[in-house]
Protein backbone atom coordinates (compact mmCIF):
# COMPACT_ATOMS: atom_id res chain seq x y z
CA UNK A 1 0.00 0.00 0.00
CA UNK A 2 1.28 3.46 -0.90
CA UNK A 3 1.83 5.82 2.01
CA UNK A 4 0.88 8.68 -0.28
CA UNK A 5 -2.80 7.95 0.25
CA UNK A 6 -5.10 6.67 3.01
CA UNK A 7 -8.66 6.42 1.83
CA UNK A 8 -9.53 9.78 0.34
CA UNK A 9 -6.78 11.54 2.29
CA UNK A 10 -3.53 12.57 0.58
CA UNK A 11 -0.53 12.19 2.90
CA UNK A 12 1.62 15.35 2.97
CA UNK A 13 4.00 14.62 5.84
CA UNK A 14 4.79 12.64 9.00
CA UNK A 15 4.03 14.24 12.36
CA UNK A 16 5.40 11.50 14.60
CA UNK A 17 4.89 8.12 16.19
CA UNK A 18 1.95 7.53 18.48
CA UNK A 19 1.27 4.77 20.99
CA UNK A 20 -0.73 2.84 18.40
CA UNK A 21 0.97 3.82 15.14
CA UNK A 22 2.24 6.65 12.96
CA UNK A 23 0.62 10.08 12.86
CA UNK A 24 0.54 11.82 9.46
CA UNK A 25 -0.36 15.25 8.17
CA UNK A 26 -2.80 14.90 5.27
CA UNK A 27 -5.10 16.84 2.95
CA UNK A 28 -8.83 16.15 2.82
CA UNK A 29 -9.89 16.98 -0.77
CA UNK A 30 -13.59 16.63 0.06
CA UNK A 31 -13.68 19.80 2.15
CA UNK A 32 -10.19 21.16 1.32
CA UNK A 33 -8.60 21.15 4.77
CA UNK A 34 -5.53 19.80 6.53
CA UNK A 35 -6.07 16.94 8.96
CA UNK A 36 -3.96 14.73 11.19
CA UNK A 37 -4.30 10.99 10.62
CA UNK A 38 -3.44 8.41 13.25
CA UNK A 39 -2.91 4.86 12.02
CA UNK A 40 -2.70 1.41 13.53
CA UNK A 41 -1.10 -1.49 11.70
CA UNK A 42 -2.55 -4.98 11.72
CA UNK A 43 0.17 -6.63 9.59
CA UNK A 44 2.01 -9.46 11.36
CA UNK A 45 -0.79 -10.07 13.84
CA UNK A 46 -2.86 -13.18 14.05
CA UNK A 47 -6.46 -12.83 12.88
CA UNK A 48 -7.67 -12.76 16.49
CA UNK A 49 -5.07 -10.15 17.49
CA UNK A 50 -5.81 -8.02 14.45
CA UNK A 51 -9.51 -8.12 15.22
CA UNK A 52 -8.93 -7.10 18.85
CA UNK A 53 -6.66 -4.19 17.92
CA UNK A 54 -9.02 -2.99 15.22
CA UNK A 55 -11.95 -3.14 17.62
CA UNK A 56 -10.02 -1.06 20.15
CA UNK A 57 -9.07 1.41 17.43
CA UNK A 58 -12.67 1.89 16.31
CA UNK A 59 -13.71 2.16 19.95
CA UNK A 60 -11.46 5.20 20.19
CA UNK A 61 -13.02 6.74 17.09
CA UNK A 62 -16.55 6.11 18.35
CA UNK A 63 -15.78 7.49 21.81
CA UNK A 64 -13.85 10.59 20.78
CA UNK A 65 -16.14 11.27 17.82
CA UNK A 66 -19.00 11.94 20.23
CA UNK A 67 -17.06 14.68 22.01
CA UNK A 68 -17.69 18.12 20.52
CA UNK A 69 -16.03 20.53 22.95
CA UNK A 70 -13.61 23.48 22.53
CA UNK A 71 -11.06 21.78 24.81
CA UNK A 72 -11.10 18.40 23.01
CA UNK A 73 -9.60 17.54 19.63
CA UNK A 74 -12.30 16.98 16.99
CA UNK A 75 -12.54 13.62 15.17
CA UNK A 76 -13.52 13.94 11.49
CA UNK A 77 -13.52 10.40 10.08
CA UNK A 78 -12.35 6.81 10.53
CA UNK A 79 -11.70 3.97 8.13
CA UNK A 80 -9.45 1.14 7.02
CA UNK A 81 -7.19 0.60 4.01
CA UNK A 82 -5.58 -2.84 3.61
CA UNK A 83 -3.60 -3.50 6.80
CA UNK A 84 -3.99 0.02 8.22
CA UNK A 85 -6.93 1.38 10.17
CA UNK A 86 -6.93 5.15 10.56
CA UNK A 87 -8.67 8.05 12.28
CA UNK A 88 -8.69 11.53 10.71
CA UNK A 89 -8.79 14.30 13.28
CA UNK A 90 -8.38 18.03 13.68
CA UNK A 91 -4.89 19.22 12.71
CA UNK A 92 -3.37 21.14 15.63
CA UNK A 93 -0.68 23.64 14.75
CA UNK A 94 0.48 24.21 18.29
CA UNK A 95 2.85 22.86 20.92
CA UNK A 96 2.30 20.16 23.48
CA UNK A 97 2.56 21.04 27.14
CA UNK A 98 5.41 18.53 27.28
CA UNK A 99 7.39 20.58 24.74
CA UNK A 100 6.83 23.73 26.79
CA UNK A 101 7.97 22.08 30.03
CA UNK A 102 10.97 20.44 28.33
CA UNK A 103 12.07 23.86 27.07
CA UNK A 104 12.46 25.00 30.67
CA UNK A 105 9.71 27.61 30.42
CA UNK A 106 8.55 28.84 33.84
CA UNK A 107 4.81 29.30 33.51
CA UNK A 108 3.20 31.93 35.77
CA UNK A 109 0.96 30.47 38.48
CA UNK A 110 -2.16 31.99 36.95
CA UNK A 111 -1.33 30.42 33.56
CA UNK A 112 -0.82 27.00 35.19
CA UNK A 113 -4.23 27.36 36.82
CA UNK A 114 -5.93 28.37 33.57
CA UNK A 115 -4.38 25.50 31.56
CA UNK A 116 -5.40 22.97 34.21
CA UNK A 117 -8.92 24.47 34.44
CA UNK A 118 -9.44 24.15 30.69
CA UNK A 119 -8.24 20.55 30.75
CA UNK A 120 -10.72 19.93 33.57
CA UNK A 121 -13.48 21.53 31.47
CA UNK A 122 -12.80 19.08 28.63
CA UNK A 123 -12.63 16.12 30.99
CA UNK A 124 -15.90 17.11 32.67
CA UNK A 125 -17.61 17.06 29.27
CA UNK A 126 -16.05 13.72 28.30
CA UNK A 127 -16.97 12.10 31.61
CA UNK A 128 -20.55 13.37 31.31
CA UNK A 129 -20.67 11.55 27.97
CA UNK A 130 -19.36 8.29 29.42
CA UNK A 131 -15.77 8.59 28.12
CA UNK A 132 -12.65 8.27 30.30
CA UNK A 133 -9.38 9.39 28.68
CA UNK A 134 -7.02 7.18 30.78
CA UNK A 135 -3.83 8.79 29.49
CA UNK A 136 -3.81 12.45 30.60
CA UNK A 137 -0.22 13.69 30.45
CA UNK A 138 1.62 16.79 29.13
CA UNK A 139 2.30 15.11 25.76
CA UNK A 140 -1.46 14.83 25.21
CA UNK A 141 -2.23 18.47 25.99
CA UNK A 142 -1.99 20.99 23.14
CA UNK A 143 -1.39 24.65 24.05
CA UNK A 144 -1.82 27.48 21.56
CA UNK A 145 -0.50 31.04 21.49
CA UNK A 146 -4.04 32.44 21.72
CA UNK A 147 -4.59 30.67 25.05
CA UNK A 148 -6.58 27.73 23.68
CA UNK A 149 -5.95 24.36 25.34
CA UNK A 150 -7.07 21.02 23.85
CA UNK A 151 -6.90 17.43 25.05
CA UNK A 152 -5.45 15.28 22.29
CA UNK A 153 -5.36 11.55 21.62
CA UNK A 154 -8.17 9.73 23.33
CA UNK A 155 -6.01 6.74 22.33
CA UNK A 156 -6.87 4.62 25.35
CA UNK A 157 -10.39 5.93 25.89
CA UNK A 158 -13.06 3.34 26.53
CA UNK A 159 -16.84 3.52 26.91
CA UNK A 160 -17.32 2.24 30.48
CA UNK A 161 -20.61 0.50 29.65
CA UNK A 162 -19.13 -1.38 26.70
CA UNK A 163 -15.49 -2.19 26.00
CA UNK A 164 -13.10 -3.63 28.55
CA UNK A 165 -9.34 -3.20 28.77
CA UNK A 166 -7.94 -5.80 26.40
CA UNK A 167 -6.37 -8.84 28.10
CA UNK A 168 -6.21 -6.95 31.41
CA UNK A 169 -3.75 -4.46 29.91
CA UNK A 170 -3.04 -1.46 32.12
CA UNK A 171 -3.32 1.68 30.02
CA UNK A 172 -1.59 5.01 30.57
CA UNK A 173 1.85 6.49 31.22
CA UNK A 174 3.43 5.35 34.53
CA UNK A 175 4.24 8.78 36.04
CA UNK A 176 0.68 10.00 35.40
CA UNK A 177 -1.33 6.83 36.12
CA UNK A 178 -3.80 6.62 38.98
CA UNK A 179 -3.41 3.94 41.67
CA UNK A 180 -6.49 2.12 40.40
CA UNK A 181 -4.98 1.92 36.90
CA UNK A 182 -1.82 0.34 38.30
CA UNK A 183 -3.90 -2.15 40.26
CA UNK A 184 -5.99 -2.92 37.14
CA UNK A 185 -9.09 -1.94 39.10
CA UNK A 186 -12.20 -0.43 37.58
CA UNK A 187 -11.59 3.21 36.64
CA UNK A 188 -13.87 6.17 36.09
CA UNK A 189 -13.45 9.90 35.60
CA UNK A 190 -11.71 10.26 38.95
CA UNK A 191 -8.72 8.44 37.45
CA UNK A 192 -8.33 11.29 34.94
CA UNK A 193 -8.60 13.77 37.82
CA UNK A 194 -5.63 12.08 39.54
CA UNK A 195 -3.61 12.32 36.30
CA UNK A 196 -4.56 15.99 35.94
CA UNK A 197 -3.34 16.55 39.51
CA UNK A 198 0.03 15.12 38.47
CA UNK A 199 0.15 17.44 35.44
CA UNK A 200 -0.77 20.48 37.59
CA UNK A 201 1.93 19.56 40.13
CA UNK A 202 4.52 19.35 37.35
CA UNK A 203 3.51 22.75 35.94
CA UNK A 204 3.72 24.42 39.36
CA UNK A 205 6.94 22.76 40.50
CA UNK A 206 8.83 21.96 37.29
CA UNK A 207 9.03 18.24 38.02
CA UNK A 208 6.47 15.42 38.36
CA UNK A 209 5.54 14.25 41.87
CA UNK A 210 6.40 10.60 41.21
CA UNK A 211 9.85 9.73 39.85
CA UNK A 212 12.24 6.82 39.97
CA UNK A 213 15.11 5.03 38.26
CA UNK A 214 12.87 2.29 36.92
CA UNK A 215 9.24 1.43 36.28
CA UNK A 216 8.76 -0.45 39.55
CA UNK A 217 10.09 2.48 41.58
CA UNK A 218 7.68 4.90 39.89
CA UNK A 219 4.69 2.60 40.34
CA UNK A 220 5.58 2.06 44.02
CA UNK A 221 5.60 5.82 44.59
CA UNK A 222 2.24 6.30 42.89
CA UNK A 223 0.72 3.62 45.13
CA UNK A 224 2.44 4.45 48.43
CA UNK A 225 4.25 7.80 48.51
CA UNK A 226 2.92 11.28 49.26
CA UNK A 227 5.06 13.88 47.45
CA UNK A 228 6.01 17.18 49.12
CA UNK A 229 3.49 19.98 48.71
CA UNK A 230 4.12 22.23 45.69
CA UNK A 231 4.78 25.17 48.05
CA UNK A 232 7.78 23.24 49.43
CA UNK A 233 9.47 23.98 46.09
CA UNK A 234 7.80 27.33 45.46
CA UNK A 235 7.28 29.14 48.81
CA UNK A 236 5.44 32.02 47.12
CA UNK A 237 2.69 29.69 45.92
CA UNK A 238 -0.73 30.36 47.51
CA UNK A 239 -1.80 27.63 49.90
CA UNK A 240 -4.99 27.04 47.92
CA UNK A 241 -2.97 25.30 45.19
CA UNK A 242 -1.54 22.89 47.77
CA UNK A 243 -5.10 21.97 48.68
CA UNK A 244 -6.18 21.49 45.08
CA UNK A 245 -3.20 19.24 44.31
CA UNK A 246 -3.62 17.27 47.54
CA UNK A 247 -7.28 16.58 46.83
CA UNK A 248 -6.63 15.58 43.20
CA UNK A 249 -3.79 13.22 44.24
CA UNK A 250 -5.66 11.39 46.99
CA UNK A 251 -4.91 7.67 46.69
CA UNK A 252 -8.55 6.82 47.45
CA UNK A 253 -10.81 7.95 44.57
CA UNK A 254 -13.60 8.73 47.09
CA UNK A 255 -11.41 11.44 48.64
CA UNK A 256 -10.61 13.16 45.33
CA UNK A 257 -12.71 15.65 43.46
CA UNK A 258 -15.74 13.66 42.44
CA UNK A 259 -16.00 15.45 39.10
CA UNK A 260 -13.64 17.56 37.02
CA UNK A 261 -15.99 20.55 37.10
CA UNK A 262 -15.36 20.94 40.85
CA UNK A 263 -11.62 21.03 40.26
CA UNK A 264 -12.01 23.60 37.46
CA UNK A 265 -14.05 25.85 39.77
CA UNK A 266 -11.41 25.74 42.54
CA UNK A 267 -8.62 26.44 40.06
CA UNK A 268 -10.41 29.53 38.74
CA UNK A 269 -11.13 30.81 42.27
CA UNK A 270 -7.46 30.77 43.16
CA UNK A 271 -6.46 32.13 39.77
CA UNK A 272 -8.64 35.18 40.46
CA UNK A 273 -7.04 35.59 43.89
CA UNK A 274 -3.54 35.47 42.35
CA UNK A 275 -4.46 38.07 39.72
CA UNK A 276 -5.97 40.36 42.36
CA UNK A 277 -2.81 40.04 44.44
CA UNK A 278 -0.64 40.90 41.44
CA UNK A 279 -2.69 44.04 40.79
CA UNK A 280 -2.27 45.08 44.40
CA UNK A 281 1.48 44.54 44.22
CA UNK A 282 1.68 46.54 41.00
CA UNK A 283 -0.40 49.37 42.53
CA UNK A 284 1.89 49.56 45.55
CA UNK A 285 5.03 49.42 43.39
CA UNK A 286 4.69 51.06 39.94
CA UNK A 287 7.98 49.45 38.85
CA UNK A 288 6.27 46.06 38.90
CA UNK A 289 4.51 45.82 35.55
CA UNK A 290 1.43 43.67 35.07
CA UNK A 291 3.35 41.49 32.62
CA UNK A 292 6.12 40.75 35.09
CA UNK A 293 3.82 40.20 38.07
CA UNK A 294 3.91 36.42 38.03
CA UNK A 295 5.74 33.55 39.58
CA UNK A 296 8.93 35.56 40.12
CA UNK A 297 7.28 38.89 40.96
CA UNK A 298 8.84 39.12 44.43
CA UNK A 299 12.31 39.51 42.90
CA UNK A 300 11.22 42.65 41.05
CA UNK A 301 9.76 44.47 44.07
CA UNK A 302 11.46 46.86 46.54
CA UNK A 303 11.94 43.89 48.91
CA UNK A 304 15.13 43.04 47.06
CA UNK A 305 16.29 46.57 46.36
CA UNK A 306 16.02 47.62 50.00
CA UNK A 307 18.00 44.79 51.55
CA UNK A 308 17.92 41.82 53.89
CA UNK A 309 15.44 43.03 56.57
CA UNK A 310 12.72 43.42 53.96
CA UNK A 311 13.48 39.97 52.56
CA UNK A 312 13.06 38.55 56.07
CA UNK A 313 9.69 40.29 56.32
CA UNK A 314 8.61 38.67 53.05
CA UNK A 315 9.86 35.27 54.22
CA UNK A 316 7.88 35.53 57.48
CA UNK A 317 4.77 36.53 55.53
CA UNK A 318 5.15 33.49 53.25
CA UNK A 319 5.65 31.22 56.27
CA UNK A 320 2.56 32.62 57.95
CA UNK A 321 0.52 32.12 54.77
CA UNK A 322 1.55 28.47 54.48
CA UNK A 323 0.80 27.65 58.14
CA UNK A 324 -2.18 29.87 58.92
CA UNK A 325 -4.66 26.96 58.86
CA UNK A 326 -2.48 24.50 60.80
CA UNK A 327 -3.22 24.10 64.54
CA UNK A 328 -0.36 24.49 66.96
CA UNK A 329 1.29 21.13 67.63
CA UNK A 330 3.99 20.63 70.28
CA UNK A 331 7.35 19.50 69.00
CA UNK A 332 7.60 15.74 68.76
CA UNK A 333 3.81 15.17 68.77
CA UNK A 334 1.32 14.64 66.03
CA UNK A 335 -2.27 15.55 65.33
CA UNK A 336 -4.82 14.19 62.84
CA UNK A 337 -4.07 15.18 59.25
CA UNK A 338 -0.61 16.59 60.02
CA UNK A 339 2.83 15.09 59.69
CA UNK A 340 4.81 14.62 62.95
CA UNK A 341 6.93 17.67 63.76
CA UNK A 342 10.54 16.73 64.41
CA UNK A 343 13.48 18.94 65.43
CA UNK A 344 14.49 18.89 61.74
CA UNK A 345 11.08 18.88 60.01
CA UNK A 346 10.66 17.59 56.48
CA UNK A 347 8.55 19.46 53.93
CA UNK A 348 4.81 18.81 54.30
CA UNK A 349 3.36 16.34 51.82
CA UNK A 350 0.10 16.22 49.93
CA UNK A 351 -1.10 13.55 52.39
CA UNK A 352 -0.79 16.05 55.24
CA UNK A 353 -3.54 18.23 53.81
CA UNK A 354 -5.59 15.65 51.90
CA UNK A 355 -7.56 14.25 54.86
CA UNK A 356 -9.52 17.39 55.88
CA UNK A 357 -10.24 18.49 52.32
CA UNK A 358 -13.58 16.70 51.95
CA UNK A 359 -15.04 18.65 54.87
CA UNK A 360 -13.56 21.89 53.53
CA UNK A 361 -14.69 21.34 49.95
CA UNK A 362 -17.42 23.96 50.15
CA UNK A 363 -15.38 26.44 52.18
CA UNK A 364 -14.74 29.68 50.40
CA UNK A 365 -10.95 30.24 50.09
CA UNK A 366 -9.54 33.13 52.03
CA UNK A 367 -8.03 35.99 50.02
CA UNK A 368 -4.30 35.70 49.51
CA UNK A 369 -2.46 37.82 52.04
CA UNK A 370 -0.13 40.32 50.42
CA UNK A 371 2.55 41.97 52.51
CA UNK A 372 2.75 45.73 52.09
CA UNK A 373 5.88 46.67 50.16
CA UNK A 374 8.81 47.68 52.30
CA UNK A 375 10.11 51.22 52.10
CA UNK A 376 13.53 52.55 53.09
CA UNK A 377 12.03 53.78 56.39
CA UNK A 378 10.56 50.39 57.36
CA UNK A 379 13.31 48.18 55.98
CA UNK A 380 16.23 49.85 57.75
CA UNK A 381 16.51 52.04 60.82
CA UNK A 382 18.43 54.67 58.90
CA UNK A 383 16.76 55.98 55.70
CA UNK A 384 18.38 55.03 52.41
CA UNK A 385 18.71 57.26 49.39
CA UNK A 386 16.08 56.33 46.79
CA UNK A 387 17.46 54.10 44.04
CA UNK A 388 17.96 55.53 40.54
CA UNK A 389 14.86 55.46 38.39
CA UNK A 390 14.62 52.22 36.42
CA UNK A 391 14.77 52.06 32.65
CA UNK A 392 11.99 50.46 30.65
CA UNK A 393 12.19 47.89 27.81
CA UNK A 394 8.98 47.22 25.88
CA UNK A 395 8.73 43.78 24.25
CA UNK A 396 6.99 42.77 21.02
CA UNK A 397 7.81 39.08 20.45
CA UNK A 398 6.03 36.79 17.97
CA UNK A 399 4.78 34.17 18.36
CA UNK A 400 6.38 33.82 21.84
CA UNK A 401 9.77 33.72 23.50
CA UNK A 402 11.44 32.89 26.81
CA UNK A 403 13.03 36.11 28.11
CA UNK A 404 16.33 36.02 29.97
CA UNK A 405 18.00 39.08 31.50
CA UNK A 406 21.66 38.79 32.44
CA UNK A 407 21.35 35.01 32.19
CA UNK A 408 18.28 34.73 34.45
CA UNK A 409 14.87 33.59 33.21
CA UNK A 410 12.28 36.32 33.91
CA UNK A 411 9.21 35.15 31.98
CA UNK A 412 7.59 34.40 28.64
CA UNK A 413 6.54 37.07 26.14
CA UNK A 414 3.63 37.31 25.61
CA UNK A 415 2.13 37.84 28.20
CA UNK A 416 5.28 39.57 29.50
CA UNK A 417 5.36 42.84 27.55
CA UNK A 418 7.60 45.13 29.59
CA UNK A 419 10.80 44.94 31.63
CA UNK A 420 11.84 47.41 34.34
CA UNK A 421 15.59 47.26 34.89
CA UNK A 422 18.04 49.33 36.93
CA UNK A 423 20.29 51.69 34.95
CA UNK A 424 23.38 50.15 33.46
CA UNK A 425 24.42 47.42 31.05
CA UNK A 426 22.26 44.31 30.58
CA UNK A 427 22.26 41.33 28.24
CA UNK A 428 18.84 40.35 26.85
CA UNK A 429 18.29 36.90 25.34
CA UNK A 430 15.03 35.58 23.89
CA UNK A 431 14.57 31.90 22.99
CA UNK A 432 11.93 29.93 21.13
CA UNK A 433 12.44 26.19 20.66
CA UNK A 434 14.82 25.30 17.84
CA UNK A 435 15.05 28.85 16.44
CA UNK A 436 18.29 30.77 16.78
CA UNK A 437 18.17 32.84 20.00
CA UNK A 438 17.77 36.60 19.72
CA UNK A 439 20.44 38.44 21.75
CA UNK A 440 20.92 42.12 22.44
CA UNK A 441 23.09 44.10 24.84
CA UNK A 442 21.63 47.34 26.18
CA UNK A 443 22.95 50.20 28.27
CA UNK A 444 19.99 51.77 30.06
CA UNK A 445 20.05 55.30 31.35
CA UNK A 446 17.75 56.30 34.26
CA UNK A 447 14.16 56.68 33.03
CA UNK A 448 15.21 55.50 29.55
CA UNK A 449 12.76 53.64 27.34
CA UNK A 450 13.51 51.37 24.38
CA UNK A 451 11.72 48.69 22.40
CA UNK A 452 12.75 45.16 21.42
CA UNK A 453 10.78 43.69 18.54
CA UNK A 454 11.52 40.25 17.15
CA UNK A 455 9.67 37.55 15.20
CA UNK A 456 10.87 33.93 15.15
CA UNK A 457 10.42 32.47 11.66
Amino acid sequence: MSLDQLGRFKITGTLGKGAMGTVYRAHDPLIDRTVAIKTIGCAGLSPAEAKAFEARFYSEAKSAGRLNHPNIVTIHDAGRTDDLAYIAMEYLNGRTLQEILDAGVTLPVERCAEIAARIADGLAFAHANGVVHRDIKPANIMVFDNGTVKIADFGVALIPTGSQTMDGMTCGSPKYMSPEQINSSKVDGRSDIFSLGVVLYEMLVGRPPFTGDNLNAILFQVLNSAPPLPSSYNPGLPQGFDRIVARALAKNPDKRYQNAGQMAADLRKWRRIVKASQKELAANDPSLSAGAAGKNAIWSTPLVRYGLPAILIAGLASWALLHRDMPATPTGTSSPGLATVDPAPTPPTVAAVAAPLAAQAETKPEPLAVAAPATPETALAAPLAPPPADGRIRLAIAPWGEVRVDGRMVGVSPPLNELRLPPGKHSIEIRNGDFAPYRRNVDLAPDASLRIKHKFE
